[in-house]
């Protein structure tokens, strides 16, 4: 039986950008005059005018570093999606938070 083929990797391999990804620097090296027609379409463009947009900005949000005991398939599953499981355990935590104050009054 013959072994599967796997991919070999090549320093001089031609970089793919995912479907999707903005290529940021061909971007930045774009005038308004360029990227305007290109916009035309794009359901992500809304037409806002963000020239009198004011930002809000809060206190820094204090970490706490606590030790919790969660279920091994529970901790499993945030690791299994990779780098970051702990600010997306947060980030569901936070949600709960708000949508039960929300709730409350």
């Amino acid at each position: 039986m013959a072994k599967p083929l796997t991919p070999k990797l090549s320093p001089n391999a031609p970089k793919v950008r995912p479907a999707g990804k903005a290529d940021f620097r061909k971007l930045a090296a774009m005038t308004d005059d360029e990227i305007r027609p290109r916009r035309v379409g794009d359901p992500n463009f809304t037409g806002t005018d963000w020239s009198q947009a004011s930002i809000e900005t809060a206190g820094p949000i204090v970490k706490t570093a606590v030790s919790i005991r969660l279920d091994s398939d529970v901790i499993g599953f945030f690791k299994d999606a990779g780098k970051g499981y702990q600010t997306r355990i947060n980030q569901i935590l936070r949600a709960y938070m708000e949508y039960q104050q929300k709730k409350a009054g």
